[in-house]
């Protein structure tokens, strides 16, 4: 049997790593068989995100107007508390019915039966999965069951200040760069006097390092979820790329960057670029500064086209007491009608494909269809059973190389020795 306490593991992972059709239904279309009878139902629905909750309550919204004897509660957690949250009501057998869920969760919950599959559902109603990134879909699938509606996705781009380019009579980047340029501007772009620097180097998985490895023909773990790949190689020199910049002094130290966040330094116009994700693009066009005087582009090329992908499912209860009302609110959370709300928000890319358009006109003044565009290309976010667990050892040991207290050669293949025993044990 399987053991409910496993899953507190989860809480080990750092946070951020940070998207229909009709059918055979007995209730009419968009409305649930509870609200044709007439009972009154209320459904929770738990998030994290503050900047999403005014586009999640115009879906709760829509949503009762179709289904009136349905009431949505949503219950917003903030980011840091969110997990802990989850797992204690996991414990406790209180989950909402229904919540977000990111990639290194899904197996945790989908295997210690904590979720309500939903495989039975999208094919009774007709669901097209192919509306959504393959990636995606994907991601949310185990042991051959889907588990969430596709969210909203992210992917990651190359953020750059104009002015300091301007400035420096250099022209922008573009999608001909390959990883050679980038350093090469970063270097003639850094003035340590000014405290100046062409690029950041934080020791950052999805928004870092994981899309250089990628880019270079290496792997975080296999696909088959057995193997560490970080002693490859390939894998090593994708590191390396991020240690080099520092070495070199196109980036501030990692002592620097501890003090003071990357993109906090990127936002003051100490920074003239940065790898960084789609979520940014609200922050950034909100903030006063970056507004008119930064833009994004497509990642530097390596041997490979390609980068991380990662999003949102949402997913439900497998102790919900309205099953039938959950997916129903599922279903159209994931609809074409519940993405384009999202999209107008600006608050993230709905994983609905077709929708995504809306979103970049949301913020013309930056070239976003570059996050679009490399959804097509993208790898997804490396998961196994136990994420938490070696992605917590991942963090320290590459926190080492970063500031100088051990290689990075030395540093992966400690982490891949150890992480090969982790996942000998999932």
């Amino acid at each position: 049997m399987k053991k409910l306490v496993s899953i507190a593991m989860a809480a080990l992972l750092v946070a951020v790593a940070g998207c229909s059709g009709g059918g055979q239904s007995s209730a009419p279309a968009g409305t649930t068989d509870s609200a044709a009878s007439g009972e009154k139902v209320t459904l929770t629905y738990a998030l994290w995100d503050k900047n999403q909750m005014p586009a999640m309550e115009e879906m709760a919204k829509k949503f009762n107007e179709k289904n009136p004897n349905v009431d949505i509660k949503i219950e917003l957690t903030p980011n840091k508390q969110y997990w802990t949250k989850m797992e204690a009501a996991a414990t406790g057998g209180t989950l909402p019915d229904i919540f977000w869920i990111n990639g290194p969760r899904i197996i945790k919950y989908a295997d210690n039966d904590m979720l309500l599959p939903i495989t039975d559902q999208i094919k009774a109603d007709g669901i097209d999965l192919n509306n959504y990134p393959k990636a995606l879909v994907d991601l949310y699938t185990y042991d051959g069951q889907n588990y969430a509606l596709p969210k909203d996705f992210d992917t990651i781009g190359l953020w750059y200040n104009k002015k300091l380019f301007d400035d420096a009579k250099v022209p922008y980047p573009d999608e001909t760069w390959d990883w050679n340029k980038l350093k090469e501007v970063a270097k003639q772009l850094t003035d340590e006097k000014k405290g100046v620097w062409g690029i950041a180097a934080p020791p950052y998985g999805q928004d870092g390092f994981y899309n250089t490895i990628l880019q270079n023909g290496g792997y975080i773990i296999s696909e088959d979820k057995k193997t560490s790949g970080y002693d490859k190689p390939e894998t090593i020199e994708g590191l390396k790329f991020w240690t080099d910049l520092i070495n070199e002094k196109a980036s501030p130290t990692a002592a620097q960057l501890s003090e003071t966040e990357a993109t906090q330094l990127f936002e003051s116009g100490k920074i003239a670029m940065m790898y960084n994700g789609s979520w940014m693009a609200s922050a950034f066009h909100k903030n006063e500064y970056t507004k008119d005087k930064v833009d994004v582009t497509y990642l530097p090329k390596g041997k490979e086209n390609t980068s991380v992908i990662h999003g949102l499912g949402n997913v439900i209860s497998a102790n919900t007491k309205h099953p039938k009302e959950a997916w129903e609110f599922v279903k159209f959370l994931g609809s074409k009608e519940g993405a384009e709300i999202l999209a107008k928000s600006g608050a993230a890319i709905p994983a609905f494909n077709g929708t995504q358009d809306t979103w970049m006109q949301s913020m013309p003044n930056f070239h976003l269809k570059i996050f679009i565009d490399q959804a097509a290309v993208a790898k997804p976010y490396p998961i196994s059973k136990d994420t938490a667990k070696w992605a917590k050892l991942e963090t320290e040991l590459m926190t080492k190389a970063w500031a100088g207290q051990m290689s990075v050669e030395d540093a992966s293949k400690e982490l891949a020795q150890k992480m090969n025993e982790m996942l000998s044990q999932e």
